[in-house]
């Protein structure tokens, strides 16, 4: 099977500010039970992911382009850009800003523990 990704543009994602697209790679059915999210992020300048915590779940970011800045569980704030990885462990919480000039893209999964 071929097909193209669902694409969604959200605003406020989570409590953020700005707008960002979702480009859904697999629905959550595709995933079969194991997760809930597998997509690519394109996040407008100065725009937001709000805080929020992952509950029976882990969430890799892994940072295509862009710079932006992680806020991480303990809310601290690390800069980040093309090739980090960010791991959100299960329980823990976490944000992301693209404080910059330019779009911010990202590769999201959202996974069960």
């Amino acid at each position: 099977m071929v097909r193209k990704a669902e694409i969604i543009k959200v605003e406020g994602l989570r409590g953020g500010v700005g707008s960002l697209e979702m480009h859904h790679i697999l629905k959550t059915e595709e995933l079969n039970g194991h997760g809930r999210v597998y997509a690519m992020v394109r996040m407008e300048p100065h725009s937001s992911i709000g805080y929020h915590e992952h509950i029976g779940e882990t969430e890799p970011y892994y940072i295509l382009s862009g710079h932006g800045t992680f806020i991480d569980h303990d809310r601290t704030r690390i800069p980040v850009g093309p090739g980090d990885v960010c791991l959100i462990e299960c329980g823990q919480g976490h944000a992301l800003e693209n404080d910059s000039d330019e779009e911010l893209v990202l590769m999201a999964l959202v996974y069960n523990e």
